[in-house]
């Protein structure tokens, strides 16, 4: 059961710290403090979070029976390396005008 406690601790201590400065984070933080209520805002924002993962996957999984998985794969390498280029451009031109 230790093991258990510690694997969801370390999991949380992950999340926490890939999550932090995340829009949403900052916005529960934001509304605990004007609201005072640290548990209706957690348990509001949980709420919000299931249902917004609730729906993404519903759609994705609807989604994934109607799509070639391979045209997909290929769509998806695609605007990746698209924002890529733009990302990298960005800072190329930043810099170079500095």
């Amino acid at each position: 059961m230790r093991d258990l406690w510690r694997a969801i601790e370390c999991i949380a201590i992950t999340f926490f710290i890939a999550e932090f400065g995340d829009k949403t984070q900052l916005a529960t933080v934001s509304l605990a403090a004007k609201y005072n209520s640290f548990v209706g805002v957690w348990l509001g924002s949980t709420f919000g979070m299931i249902t917004a993962d609730g729906l993404a996957l519903i759609v994705g999984v609807a989604a994934g029976k109607r799509l070639p998985q391979e045209r997909i794969k290929y769509i998806s390498a695609g605007i990746f390396i698209l924002f890529g280029i733009i990302t990298l451009a960005q800072a190329l031109l930043l810099t170079s005008t500095s």
